[in-house]
Protein backbone atom coordinates (compact mmCIF):
# COMPACT_ATOMS: atom_id res chain seq x y z
CA UNK A 1 0.00 0.00 0.00
CA UNK A 2 1.14 3.38 -1.35
CA UNK A 3 1.92 6.14 1.88
CA UNK A 4 0.79 9.63 0.38
CA UNK A 5 1.58 12.89 2.56
CA UNK A 6 -0.46 16.07 0.55
CA UNK A 7 1.06 19.08 1.81
CA UNK A 8 -1.28 22.54 1.10
CA UNK A 9 0.74 25.62 0.92
CA UNK A 10 -2.37 27.89 0.43
CA UNK A 11 -2.70 30.34 3.43
CA UNK A 12 -6.63 30.63 2.72
CA UNK A 13 -9.22 27.42 3.54
CA UNK A 14 -11.48 28.81 1.22
CA UNK A 15 -8.79 28.36 -1.55
CA UNK A 16 -9.07 26.53 -5.31
CA UNK A 17 -6.31 24.24 -3.99
CA UNK A 18 -8.18 22.88 -0.82
CA UNK A 19 -10.41 21.73 -3.32
CA UNK A 20 -7.61 20.26 -5.42
CA UNK A 21 -6.05 18.79 -1.96
CA UNK A 22 -9.18 17.24 -1.00
CA UNK A 23 -9.60 15.67 -4.97
CA UNK A 24 -6.20 14.22 -4.84
CA UNK A 25 -7.35 12.51 -1.52
CA UNK A 26 -10.03 11.32 -2.67
CA UNK A 27 -8.67 9.75 -5.52
CA UNK A 28 -6.11 8.29 -3.51
CA UNK A 29 -8.11 7.17 -0.68
CA UNK A 30 -10.21 5.31 -3.63
CA UNK A 31 -7.10 3.50 -4.58
CA UNK A 32 -6.41 1.90 -1.33
CA UNK A 33 -3.35 4.07 -0.53
CA UNK A 34 -2.94 5.38 3.18
CA UNK A 35 -3.11 9.30 2.99
CA UNK A 36 -1.92 12.07 5.48
CA UNK A 37 -1.92 15.49 5.29
CA UNK A 38 -0.13 18.77 6.52
CA UNK A 39 -2.19 21.80 6.11
CA UNK A 40 0.76 24.44 6.74
CA UNK A 41 -2.08 27.31 7.70
CA UNK A 42 -2.88 24.96 10.39
CA UNK A 43 0.11 24.63 12.25
CA UNK A 44 1.09 26.39 15.07
CA UNK A 45 5.04 27.30 13.95
CA UNK A 46 7.11 30.82 13.88
CA UNK A 47 7.89 30.62 9.86
CA UNK A 48 10.97 32.49 10.71
CA UNK A 49 14.86 30.42 10.66
CA UNK A 50 15.96 33.68 13.12
CA UNK A 51 19.00 32.35 13.71
CA UNK A 52 19.93 30.89 9.75
CA UNK A 53 21.65 27.47 10.26
CA UNK A 54 23.94 29.03 12.82
CA UNK A 55 21.92 28.51 16.10
CA UNK A 56 19.19 25.65 15.52
CA UNK A 57 15.66 27.10 17.25
CA UNK A 58 13.95 24.71 18.74
CA UNK A 59 11.27 22.76 16.89
CA UNK A 60 7.74 23.32 17.58
CA UNK A 61 5.78 19.87 18.08
CA UNK A 62 3.97 20.66 14.90
CA UNK A 63 6.73 20.62 12.77
CA UNK A 64 8.04 17.52 14.88
CA UNK A 65 4.81 15.51 13.76
CA UNK A 66 5.36 16.81 9.97
CA UNK A 67 8.98 15.63 9.94
CA UNK A 68 7.80 12.23 11.06
CA UNK A 69 5.16 12.33 8.03
CA UNK A 70 7.45 13.89 5.66
CA UNK A 71 9.60 10.79 6.66
CA UNK A 72 6.64 8.17 6.52
CA UNK A 73 5.53 9.10 3.16
CA UNK A 74 6.24 6.90 -0.28
CA UNK A 75 5.08 9.91 -2.07
CA UNK A 76 4.39 13.78 -1.56
CA UNK A 77 1.70 16.07 -3.10
CA UNK A 78 2.76 19.85 -2.69
CA UNK A 79 -0.61 22.23 -3.56
CA UNK A 80 0.14 25.70 -3.36
CA UNK A 81 -0.52 29.07 -5.68
CA UNK A 82 2.13 30.70 -7.44
CA UNK A 83 2.49 34.15 -6.04
CA UNK A 84 5.49 36.28 -7.38
CA UNK A 85 6.76 34.03 -8.92
CA UNK A 86 8.12 31.41 -5.56
CA UNK A 87 5.75 30.19 -2.99
CA UNK A 88 3.22 31.46 -0.31
CA UNK A 89 5.30 33.01 2.73
CA UNK A 90 4.38 30.76 4.97
CA UNK A 91 4.89 27.73 3.21
CA UNK A 92 8.52 28.75 2.52
CA UNK A 93 8.44 29.76 5.85
CA UNK A 94 7.66 25.64 6.49
CA UNK A 95 10.03 24.54 4.25
CA UNK A 96 12.73 26.58 5.80
CA UNK A 97 12.30 25.48 9.58
CA UNK A 98 11.65 21.43 8.46
CA UNK A 99 14.15 20.70 5.85
CA UNK A 100 16.87 21.46 8.36
CA UNK A 101 20.34 19.88 7.80
CA UNK A 102 20.33 16.49 9.98
CA UNK A 103 17.36 16.30 9.09
CA UNK A 104 16.85 16.26 5.07
CA UNK A 105 20.40 16.51 4.47
CA UNK A 106 23.71 16.38 5.67
CA UNK A 107 26.32 18.71 4.65
CA UNK A 108 29.96 16.51 4.49
CA UNK A 109 32.75 17.80 6.39
CA UNK A 110 35.63 19.71 3.82
CA UNK A 111 33.41 18.95 0.99
CA UNK A 112 30.66 20.93 -1.15
CA UNK A 113 28.64 17.79 -1.36
CA UNK A 114 26.20 16.93 0.85
CA UNK A 115 23.99 13.46 1.84
CA UNK A 116 20.29 13.52 0.64
CA UNK A 117 18.11 11.38 3.14
CA UNK A 118 14.87 11.27 1.20
CA UNK A 119 15.99 9.27 -1.49
CA UNK A 120 13.21 7.01 -1.96
CA UNK A 121 10.32 9.16 -1.96
CA UNK A 122 8.45 10.74 -5.04
CA UNK A 123 6.88 13.95 -5.33
CA UNK A 124 3.92 15.57 -7.44
CA UNK A 125 3.47 19.59 -7.32
CA UNK A 126 -0.10 20.97 -7.95
CA UNK A 127 0.03 24.58 -8.61
CA UNK A 128 -2.02 27.27 -9.42
CA UNK A 129 -0.96 30.06 -11.57
CA UNK A 130 -3.24 33.49 -12.13
CA UNK A 131 -1.73 33.10 -16.30
CA UNK A 132 -1.46 30.27 -18.53
CA UNK A 133 1.44 27.44 -17.36
CA UNK A 134 2.56 27.69 -21.16
CA UNK A 135 3.12 31.83 -20.47
CA UNK A 136 4.33 31.18 -17.22
CA UNK A 137 6.92 28.45 -18.53
CA UNK A 138 8.14 30.30 -22.00
CA UNK A 139 8.36 34.16 -20.91
CA UNK A 140 9.45 33.58 -16.77
CA UNK A 141 11.17 30.12 -17.12
CA UNK A 142 8.60 28.83 -13.97
CA UNK A 143 10.51 29.85 -11.45
CA UNK A 144 8.67 28.27 -8.28
CA UNK A 145 8.79 25.12 -9.93
CA UNK A 146 12.54 24.73 -10.61
CA UNK A 147 12.83 26.06 -6.82
CA UNK A 148 10.57 23.49 -5.58
CA UNK A 149 11.85 20.69 -8.06
CA UNK A 150 15.63 20.96 -8.64
CA UNK A 151 16.56 23.41 -5.52
CA UNK A 152 14.37 22.12 -2.42
CA UNK A 153 13.29 18.01 -3.51
CA UNK A 154 16.25 16.95 -5.88
CA UNK A 155 18.29 18.46 -3.22
CA UNK A 156 17.27 16.53 -0.61
CA UNK A 157 17.18 13.70 -2.84
CA UNK A 158 13.76 13.34 -4.25
CA UNK A 159 14.24 12.38 -7.86
CA UNK A 160 10.99 11.74 -9.57
CA UNK A 161 9.12 15.24 -9.09
CA UNK A 162 6.42 15.74 -11.64
CA UNK A 163 4.48 19.37 -12.00
CA UNK A 164 0.98 20.20 -13.05
CA UNK A 165 0.08 23.11 -13.53
CA UNK A 166 -3.23 24.73 -13.54
CA UNK A 167 -4.25 28.47 -14.60
CA UNK A 168 -5.38 30.84 -15.29
CA UNK A 169 -7.12 30.77 -12.30
CA UNK A 170 -8.24 34.33 -11.37
CA UNK A 171 -10.77 34.40 -14.40
CA UNK A 172 -11.86 30.49 -14.80
CA UNK A 173 -15.42 29.46 -14.79
CA UNK A 174 -16.77 26.62 -12.93
CA UNK A 175 -16.65 24.12 -15.84
CA UNK A 176 -12.69 24.71 -15.96
CA UNK A 177 -12.36 23.65 -12.26
CA UNK A 178 -14.81 20.78 -12.39
CA UNK A 179 -12.59 19.52 -15.16
CA UNK A 180 -9.51 20.09 -13.02
CA UNK A 181 -10.90 18.50 -10.32
CA UNK A 182 -11.77 15.36 -11.69
CA UNK A 183 -8.42 15.59 -13.66
CA UNK A 184 -6.52 15.67 -9.81
CA UNK A 185 -8.94 12.78 -8.67
CA UNK A 186 -7.64 10.37 -11.56
CA UNK A 187 -3.97 11.22 -10.66
CA UNK A 188 -4.88 10.39 -7.06
CA UNK A 189 -6.27 7.72 -8.16
CA UNK A 190 -3.24 6.44 -10.02
CA UNK A 191 -0.61 7.72 -7.00
CA UNK A 192 1.04 9.77 -9.49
Amino acid sequence: MKKILIINGHPDRESFNFGLSEAYKKGAAESGAEVKEIIIRELNFNPNLQFGYRKRTKLESDLLDAQEKLKWADHMVWVYPVWWGSVPAIMKGFLDRVLLPGFAFRKKENSLWWDRYFNRQSARLICTLDQPPWYYNIFYGSPSHKAMKKLTLNYIGVRSVKTTSIGPIRLSTDQFRNRWLQKIEKLGKRNK
